[in-house]
């Protein structure tokens, strides 16, 4: 017969399994049934059959934020965690048992991608606790609501459906949302809506939201897109000048695109339309007053009435500032005088002009200065090209390099002056269309020719090509600065005119007081006479050979040069 004084392990659990009848055997984690035998407190007792009866706490037999309702004899599902722990009890779970219960199902519905009823009862970093009928699932943040939610409270402890993203049940990890629901809800809302809904009705909603490009507004289930350009036929800066969130509001339906489900909506649309009849409303050259809603660099936007506004170009805007920002003539919320100038009733478009509201200040200058008037005013700007002075009603004058000074280069002559210098100069030519004066300096010279084809003494009687008898004033190395007559024109005998051999064309061999004949062989753009001694030499020897006959018969050229010369000077 085998010893007990010192039993061993195996001796225990042999003894352990013929208590309990063996029936012990794969209790542990084990879903079974219990009977409750006791309330203690907000413990329960629960038998499951085994030697010693087993305590659960009452709560884990209530959903989240309820009361247990439990009595002595109800019968209950409980998991074994262990047969008997130190104090000879079984360890027992209702939250395991439904826990485990629960996961079954779950996979089962998980496959089916059927939707599951939880509720919301905790919170936790990133999202919230869901109690699915006892298996705890994560709630990520962005999926409680289509639209994110400050305040969740209004959503715990109530029973709700709940879509499962992604479980794994070996790590317990269960990732649930409550957005994807309510997207498919609003889907199938909005289907149902969109179905009976049709372009060009209109329909009463609620604005929702409002943004710098228009407002959404609630149809009813489904959101429409009412843009700031529908708002009304009127420039809308933002929306919220018309309307507020919460706005009751009438819109006509404009679009309706039903693979993406969006709506487009327009109030101006319930309006008249502005633009009918607008060019008989607004006939070109017709003076209107308006009011400056918007400027840009290439002009200003003028409102004529509510839905109708013009362009005042930047070309358009005044006479005499040119290249100035719109922003520095005009200003916004200005009431302005306008002029129309177009109208395109088929593309909305008018074009105004400004400056034409305006007397043109070229007309005031031309009838207040004729041509040959002398001017005064202030050098604004110096070019390559000549200097630009400033004159009476804004406008500017320019003169040319070439009618600054006599007898010197454009480029010296450009060197004698300096912007902000005060000059007198004459009036050449006004050309008002193309917004052009032009002046003369040297025309103020004494002995210069008068301007517009008139001239001092006889300068009006210089034809080109006749032959006069000048007086040479100065001496130059260009050439010889002369003047007919005794109180003629003054014109001028380039260097290269003064003869036609090359020691001829040497100015140092006139003085000033001399007198010689010369032929006039144009005029340059101030009117004043250009001499030549090589054309009159030219000229008198084509007559000579003309008169005297050729060299074939048997003159020389010098003889009948000889004789041609003696002809002239007998006639003077």
């Amino acid at each position: 017969m085998a010893s007990t004084a010192n039993p061993t392990r195996d001796d225990f659990a042999a003894m352990l399994n013929e208590s309990l009848g063996g029936e012990h055997e794969g209790f542990e984690g084990r879903v079974v049934k219990g009977t409750v035998t006791g309330i203690e407190n907000d413990m329960a007792v629960i038998d499951v059959g085994l030697k010693s009866e087993g305590r659960v706490a009452l709560r884990e037999f209530a959903a989240p934020g309820q009361k247990a309702e439990l009595k002595i004899g109800d019968e209950v599902e409980v998991y074994v965690d262990r047969v008997e722990n130190a104090h000879g009890e079984a360890m027992l779970s209702r939250d395991r048992a439904r826990r485990e219960a629960a996961w079954d199902t779950l996979e089962a519905e998980f496959t089916q991608t059927a939707r599951v009823e939880g509720v919301i009862f905790g919170r936790v970093k990133g999202g919230f606790t869901v109690d699915l009928n006892g298996a705890v699932a994560f709630l990520p943040g962005s999926q409680v609501d289509i639209r994110p939610v400050r305040d969740v409270t209004p959503l715990m402890d109530i029973p709700q459906p709940f879509q499962i993203l992604k479980m794994d049940r070996r790590r317990g990890n269960i990732v649930v949302s409550r957005r994807a629901i309510l997207e498919e809800t609003r889907a199938e809302q909005r289907s149902g809506l969109i179905l009976s809904l049709a372009e060009g009705q209109v329909i009463d909603g609620v604005v929702k939201n409002i943004t710098d490009y228009g407002a959404f507004v609630d149809l009813g289930g489904i959101d429409g897109l009412l843009h700031v350009t529908d708002l009304s036929y009127k420039r809308v800066g933002h929306p919220s000048e018309m309307i507020n969130i919460g706005d009751s509001v009438r819109v006509q339906i404009i679009r309706i695109n039903k693979d993406t489900q969006r709506i487009s909506l327009g109030m101006k649309q319930l309006e008249s339309d502005p633009w009918e009849g607008a060019g008989a409303k607004y006939p070109v050259g017709a003076k209107l007053s308006g009011r400056v809603t918007n400027i840009t660099e290439y002009g200003a936007f003028v409102e004529l009435e509510a839905g109708i506004e013009g362009l005042v170009h930047v070309s358009e805007m005044s006479w005499t500032k040119k290249n100035v920002h719109p922003g520095k003539i005009v200003s916004t919320s200005q009431e302005v005088e306008v002029v129309i100038l177009e109208v395109d009733q088929d593309k909305r478009r008018i074009s105004l002009g400004l400056k034409q509201a305006q007397s043109n200040p070229w007309d005031a200058f031309a009838a207040a200065h004729p041509v040959g008037t002398e001017v005064e005013g202030e050098v604004k700007n110096a070019t390559e090209f000549g200097l630009f002075i400033g004159l009476d009603n804004d406008v500017d004058g320019m003169v040319h390099m070439s009618d600054i000074a006599w007898g010197i280069s454009g480029e010296d002559a450009l060197n004698l002056h300096h912007k902000g210098e005060t000059v007198k100069a004459v009036v050449l030519d006004i050309d008002v269309e193309k917004e052009r004066i032009s002046l003369g300096m040297k025309q103020l010279e004494r002995g210069g020719p008068a301007v517009g084809g008139a001239s001092t003494a006889d300068a009006s009687r210089l034809g080109k090509n006749s032959v006069v008898t000048v007086t040479v004033l100065e001496v130059r190395d260009g050439g010889l600065e002369v003047q007919a007559g005794d109180d003629g024109a003054t014109g001028f005998i380039k260097r290269t005119d003064l003869g036609r051999d090359r020691d001829e064309q040497r100015p140092e061999r006139f003085q000033v007081g001399q007198k010689l004949d010369a032929m006039v062989i144009g005029f340059d753009r101030s009117k004043k006479p250009n001499f030549s001694i090589k054309a009159m030499q030219i000229a008198e020897e084509k007559q000579a050979v003309a008169q005297y006959g050729s060299s074939d018969s048997g003159a020389s050229l010098g003889d009948i040069l000889g004789e041609a010369l003696k002809a002239r000077d007998s006639k003077k």
